[in-house]
């Protein structure tokens, strides 16, 4: 375990890494919850079509032998990360699922000989936000917030697959990434993107090299089964730490399993209106079906009447 970087400000982007090409090696690992192993197939399955060669971690299947809630010991899970990050041959890291024990790991990994490693693609949502905010805190890496490998929302939606497909290989071609959702409040500002699941992003507050605030940068904000009160909470959370002062926009993305949006739209308004920047919501990211792909790290615009937001530049360089 290495002491943290200086906490970047969330105006600065990132470094981008390389794009894939066909014949990539991409390194699987489970850094959060136990995966099932008939759907970890078939991802692996569909990467190889798309002319992937998909190597598995060798503890993405255990099952922790006391927290069944876990994908094996946190020792384990965060050796995966560190050896498939520093694997020469491996160009990127998906993750198979969310779940919860990312936060359990990310302390143990050797974050001075990954950054010696180069960048490399990083993707993984949910509970994989823990480790979004690692990667820029302490390598100034952009990462992929979107579909994992051995997740059913990917597994069953083409949607999907074709978004995440294109923004690993051809990320010019989504540049501009469209919503079917509403305004909140209307209005366009730029700014370099960040966020993920908002349950994880408050628990991250307080935690070393955590991120002081999102000042200057456009929020993306979704999360699952959560009831309204505890939504609530973890938005007064962060604002009452002064996280959210400063930001440029906040686009809201899915709220599976959470309680009704006609009870949740008011409350987004009530906790993020006042911040008087654009607000738009249902962006079409997160636990949804046909879920997309936002690159975190990024600078772009977001335009909250055109339901549109614009990468300055491709995802992957």
């Amino acid at each position: 375990m290495t002491a943290p970087l200086p906490t970047a400000a969330a105006a600065v982007p990132l470094a981008r890494p390389p794009r894939l090409v066909p014949g990539a090696r991409v390194a699987v690992v489970a850094p959060s919850g136990p995966v099932p192993e008939d759907r970890l197939e078939a991802g692996l399955d569909i990467l190889r079509g798309w002319d992937l060669d998909p190597v598995v971690a060798p503890h993405v299947l255990d099952v922790h032998p006391r927290f069944g809630y876990l994908a094996g010991t946190d020792a384990d899970r965060a050796a995966d990360l560190e050896r498939a990050w520093c694997d020469p041959e491996v160009t990127a890291v998906f993750c198979a699922r969310g779940g919860y024990g990312a936060a359990r790991m990310v302390e143990l990994l050797d974050w001075d000989a990954m950054r010696a490693a180069g960048p490399k693609v990083f993707l993984g949502y949910s509970d994989i936000t823990t480790l979004h905010e690692a990667f820029a805190r302490r390598m100034g890496l952009a990462t992929l917030h979107g579909p994992m490998v051995a997740a059913a929302d990917f597994l069953k939606n083409a949607r999907a697959q074709d978004h995440l497909r294109a923004t690993l290989f051809e990320p010019e071609a989504v540049q501009v990434i469209a919503s079917a959702g509403a305004v909140l409040r209307g209005g366009r500002a730029r700014g370099v993107t960040l966020g993920g699941c908002l349950s994880l992003l408050a628990a991250d507050l307080g935690t070393p090299g955590a991120r002081r605030s999102a000042r200057g940068g456009l929020l993306l904000l979704e999360d699952i089964g959560e009831e309204a009160y505890r939504l609530d909470r973890y938005l007064t959370q962060l604002s009452r730490a002064g996280w959210l002062d400063g930001v440029a926009a906040i686009a809201l993305g899915s709220w599976e399993d959470c309680d009704a949006y006609d009870e949740l739209r008011p409350l987004f308004l009530d906790r993020l209106g006042g911040l008087g920047v654009p607000l738009v919501e249902e962006f079409g990211f997160g636990h949804c079906d046909g879920a997309l792909t936002v690159p975190f790290g990024v600078p772009a615009e977001l335009d909250a009447d055109a339901g549109t937001l614009t990468l300055e530049v491709p995802a992957l360089a």
